[in-house]
């Protein structure tokens, strides 16, 4: 690919400035004066390379140009000057930091601010000191630290004004930098910097401050809260107001109806942490299973807790609505079963809390051979919440296993309509078209939550013979789930008779989401409205 060609499609890519494609060209364009080897050094540039990734390219190439990686040490990017430091250390066949204190000591004192910068900035990415990274760099060790530790005011100054640099990522690093080398927190670091900087410039350095968060995997409400002493109260108060702005920006995204676009917006609150405490505790009570889930882990680590003990002090409410969304998120952790179980035993919880513990079983992926062993207890329990959780356990065993189909049958004749209502959700989603019979009997049961079960098992086992009934049910049930879920039953089974049903019910229904749901049944059976 000619240069010039390359340009073209570089400059398509739109890249900005220190990201990437664009500047690791020019970066090679400037320090790789033999046209083949540029070339061929300059496509490693594509696509999206790291801005230092010309210089591996050239490292590999014979005969090597070694005036190309001394140019590179004066590039502005210091991860080009690192990795030129790299490559030619490797042809001389010494260690980078040997290399790296020998161009140190090698520079006036004058002139040596990126080589100084270079080694604070490798030596942070290393996790060490400045003075801890040269130790072991050769005789011009000492010197080389001593060096960069008498330019620290120039370095702190240099990265500080990175801080403010347009590409966010690049302030983030910045700002890690920063920290690691003057041995001081990232919240600090930032805090430090408002003193100095007008409000107009929060934005940035909040947004660094975010940056660093992620990248440690925690969060930049609990940096602040770690860091902050009474004195910082009005500095914090500046980027509290910053992300309080942000969290609200992401309100619509939060409560719009696409609830992947939920899940994205309420995964993204992470990094706020404790900040989102609002935000997590309203998407607790969402619709969505997953935004659920998501909110409770996130809440858990936003309060410096493991998901296990955070969902214990929700247990502690014996409140099934409080816990109902922590029980969710612990069905994928290591120990399900047995959390589970243990919250069923305990005789002091709640009755409604220990089924609704159970009925989390069904989806918890340990134990699940001995399964029914340790259920039976439960499908006896004199509490008929209890019994019901246990039911629907039985959802996730095999149906052709006689103790299952027994236990079945059993729950259908309980004197408990929350069991009954269990047993049926057991019924249709194993789709034992057997029982269709069983179902459409219980369409006349006296209480709502029965007739309402019934008639979503007929929607998966229904035959035609059932219509009649779920037609009754959509015409006079005196409830409107009741009525819905007729509807959606008489949509799937379909025929004449379940159109006309579901036609008059779409006139004359007086529940707008009866009627709604009527209309979309006669889509699915062809009668357009």
């Amino acid at each position: 690919m000619s240069p010039a060609l390359l340009l073209v499609v570089l400059l398509a890519t739109g890249q900005s400035a220190g990201t990437g494609t664009k500047d690791c060209w020019m970066s090679c364009q400037r320090h790789v004066t033999d046209p083949a080897q540029r070339a061929r050094a300059c496509r490693a540039c594509l696509p999206g390379g790291r801005v230092e990734a010309w210089v591996g390219a050239l490292e590999g190439m014979r005969p090597s140009d070694r005036e190309a990686f001394v140019s590179a040490r004066k590039d502005a990017d210091w991860r080009v000057r690192w990795a030129a430091v790299g490559a030619e250390a490797r042809l001389r066949g010494v260690t980078e930091r040997r290399l790296l204190a020998d161009w140190i000591a090698a520079t006036p004192p004058s002139a040596d601010l990126d080589a100084c910068l270079t080694a604070a900035r490798a030596a942070v990415e290393a996790g060490r000191s400045s003075a801890d990274f040269l130790k072991d760099a050769g005789a011009k060790g000492p010197e080389a630290a001593a060096r960069v530790w008498a330019r620290r005011e120039a370095i702190r100054k240099a990265l500080e004004l990175e801080l403010y640099a347009e590409d966010e990522t690049v302030r983030g690093t910045a700002l890690a930098h920063l920290s690691g080398f003057l041995g001081r927190r990232p919240a600090r670091v930032v805090m430090d910097a408002l003193a100095s900087r007008p409000e107009a410039g929060d934005g940035i350095t909040a947004g660094a401050l975010k940056v660093v968060a992620e990248r440690r995997r925690t969060s930049v409400g609990r940096l602040l809260l770690d860091e902050a002493r009474p004195a910082d109260e009005a500095r914090v108060n500046r980027l509290f107001a910053v992300y309080s702005r942000e969290l609200e920006a992401l309100q619509p995204e939060l409560s719009g109806p696409d609830p992947l676009q939920r899940r994205k917006a309420v995964q993204s609150l992470r990094v706020y942490g404790p900040l989102a405490r609002r935000e997590y505790e309203h998407a607790l009570g969402d619709e969505d299973r997953w935004m659920r889930v998501f909110a409770a882990r996130g809440l858990a680590e936003a309060e410096g807790l493991a998901l296990r003990p955070a969902a214990v002090q929700r247990l502690e409410t014996k409140d099934a609505a409080v816990a109902r969304p922590w029980l969710e998120a612990m069905v994928h952790e290591k120990g399900c079963a047995a959390f589970f179980l243990g919250v069923a035993r305990d005789a002091k919880l709640p009755a409604a809390l220990r089924g609704e513990a159970l009925t989390q079983l069904a989806d918890c992926d340990e134990g699940t051979r001995e399964r029914f062993t340790t259920l039976a207890p439960y499908l006896h329990d004199s509490q008929a919440p209890v019994r019901a959780g246990a039911v629907r356990v039985l959802g996730a065993l095999p149906a052709r296993r006689p103790e299952v189909s027994d236990a079945t049958s059993r729950a259908l004749e309980d004197s408990a309509p929350e069991v009954v209502a269990a047993a049926l959700e057991v019924v249709g989603s194993q789709r034992q078209s057997t029982r269709g019979d069983d179902a459409a009997g219980l369409l006349g049961s006296e209480h709502p939550v029965v007739r309402a079960a019934a008639a979503k098992a007929l929607e998966n086992i229904g035959r035609a013979a059932h219509v009649k009934g779920l037609a009754v049910c959509l015409r006079e049930d005196p409830v409107a789930a009741v009525r819905v879920a007729a509807a959606q039953a008489l949509g799937r089974i379909g025929g004449p008779h379940a159109a006309a049903a579901l036609s008059d019910a779409a006139t004359r229904d007086s529940d707008s989401h009866v009627q709604h749901v009527s209309r979309e049944g006669l889509k699915r059976l062809g009668f357009g409205l």
